[in-house]
């Protein structure tokens, strides 16, 4: 005989029940919506850079031709990372952090090719978010 699972959807007052075939405890608040922000976008800035001849043109302006492929492969480990750390926190930490740094090496590349404040501002906007997840993540001394 089958066994009925349901889905759970808390907001941290009112759990919210569906038919599914299993269970799932996601709550919603601040730092998940963040961590979900931040995990499509870079799943879409990485899938970007296999299918859009801009996003390599770029990597070729900042004479970082061969630093493309690899960034997009950390940028879409980086976004698995954070989707999978919302149950597991030690992936959490380590794909925040990495996105964290990638972003800062962003802005630094960014800076050496003296790009604008607002071309700038998604690699500062994503490090700042990224760093955010981060250090919030991590776990309190007991």
């Amino acid at each position: 005989m089958a066994q009925a699972y349901a889905v759970s959807i808390s907001n941290g007052a009112m759990p919210f029940y569906c038919g599914c075939i299993t269970t799932i405890h996601i709550v919603i608040n601040l730092l998940n919506i963040l961590i979900l922000i931040s995990g499509l976008s870079f799943l879409v800035y990485g899938i970007a850079y296999f299918k859009s001849p801009q996003m390599k043109s770029e990597f070729k302006r900042f004479g970082l031709e061969k630093a493309g492929t690899p960034t997009a492969v950390l940028e879409l480990l980086g976004a698995v990372g954070l989707v999978i750390g919302l149950k597991i926190p030690l992936i959490l930490l380590i794909s925040a952090g990495g996105l964290a740094i990638l972003m800062f090496l962003g802005v630094v590349v960014r800076i050496k090719v003296k790009d604008s404040f607002w071309t700038s501002f998604p690699a500062l906007f994503y490090m700042v978010l990224n760093s955010y997840i981060f250090f919030v993540s991590l776990p309190y001394p007991k």
